[in-house]
Parts: C-alpha cells; structure tokens; sequence
C-alpha cells in the first residue's frame, strides 16, 4: 500500500492546501501512479502524469508545472537527467523511490527532497509539497485521504508488465527496481528479496516464478 491512511477519509474535505496548483508527475507504475492521483487530486491540485523520461522532457518543453514529482528508475532513462533538467528552468523537483541509497544522487542532481516509497504518511507527503510550493510550513493540517489498499487492477498491470519484461529479458537493472518499489509498495517482502537477487546471475527464473504465483493469486477483478 503505497500511502497509508492516516485517519478517516473526508468525502468532502473543507480545506484544499494544493488548490491552482499543476504537478507533474512522472511515475512508471500505474499503481503509485494512481495513488498520486487520488492523494494529489483530493488536496486540489491538477495532475499530469508520464511514464517515460522522453514524454516528461517533451511536456516540459511546452508547459511550466509547479512542481514535478520524478521517480528515479524510468523505462528510458533515469530520474536524475530529468530532475537536471527541471531544476535548470527553475521548477522545484520532488524525487521518489522506492530505493533509499537513490537519495544523494536525486539530490546531487537538483531535486528540493526525496520522499521513499512506500510513504509513511499522506499528511506527511501533503505537508512536504505545500511547504515545497510555498516555502513556508501548512496553515493547516491537509485534509485526511484513505488509500485503502491501492487500485487492483493497477497492480494488476504491474505485475502483469514485469512479467512481460523478466520473459523478454530486460534490462536487468531497471526490472530489478521497478519490481522492488511495487514490492516496498505493497509490502511484500519475499518479492521485493527475488527483484534484489534478479539484478545479479540467475535470480530472473525466481522473480517469474513468484511474479507467476501473485498474478494466480490475485483476486478477480
């Protein structure tokens, strides 16, 4: 679960801390990426999204965000090139990964913070980008959002596409830690273990066959 509740979710939340503001967000699994939706959506913001580190440069080149949110390992390239790039025009650049040892790079590279995935805290996250766009700390205490287990068929796609890569033999690299951020998402531990030990020799045959075994056991959606 990529961002844990912190309380009861408000249907109709009275104080929207992100309302005028744009985000792009350049996040390659749909699952995170739906939950940056929900979190960023209900605060009041309005959201771009991309996959790829090309689609991101692209919309960079005809449109200002207030902020980018760049996750660091992208199917064609690395997060880094774009936070330089981002930060070289002046736009403030929120680096996420599932990967902690990412941090001093991102930040090497230009980014304002690094948030780990999974996050601790919705509110934390929403506190971070308010005080990120304004430079001062929240008014107010963001309004409360329920992630409540991610979108299925979301993760569904994930899993369904690093099964696709592992089978098509990949880059290793960016298998390896595009399967260990979705595997931090949602707490599983022994795949996150199978996407560290596919970075080296003769982990890809484990990583299928568990990615195989939480596709079958994965409920009808």
């Amino acid at each position: 679960m990529p961002f844990p509740p912190d309380g009861p979710s408000l249907t109709a939340p009275t104080s929207l801390p992100l309302r005028g503001v744009t985000v792009l967000a350049v996040e390659d699994s749909r699952f995170a990426s739906d939950a940056l939706r929900l979190i960023l959506t209900r605060a009041g913001a309005r959201l771009r999204r991309t996959e790829t580190l090309s689609a991101a440069q692209v919309h960079l080149a005809c449109y200002r965000p207030d902020l980018v949110i760049a996750d660091l390992g992208l199917p064609d390239g690395r997060g880094e090139d774009l936070i330089a790039a981002a930060s070289a025009r002046g736009i403030p650049v929120l680096a996420v990964s599932g990967h902690p040892e990412g941090r001093e790079a991102a930040m090497d590279a230009g980014a304002v913070a690094f948030f780990d995935k999974p996050f601790p805290s919705v509110a934390g996250f929403l506190r971070l980008v308010e005080q990120l766009l304004t430079g001062r700390g929240p008014e107010a205490e963001p309004p409360l959002v329920e992630v409540s287990g991610g979108d299925p068929i979301a993760l569904r796609d994930d899993l369904t596409r690093a099964a696709a890569l592992v089978e098509e033999a990949a880059d290793p690299v960016y298998v390896a830690g595009f399967v260990r951020g979705l595997a931090r998402s949602i707490g599983d531990r022994a795949l996150e273990e199978a996407a560290v030990a596919a970075a080296g020799e003769g982990g890809r045959q484990q990583l299928s066959a568990v990615l195989a075994e939480r596709l079958t056991g994965l409920q009808p959606v």
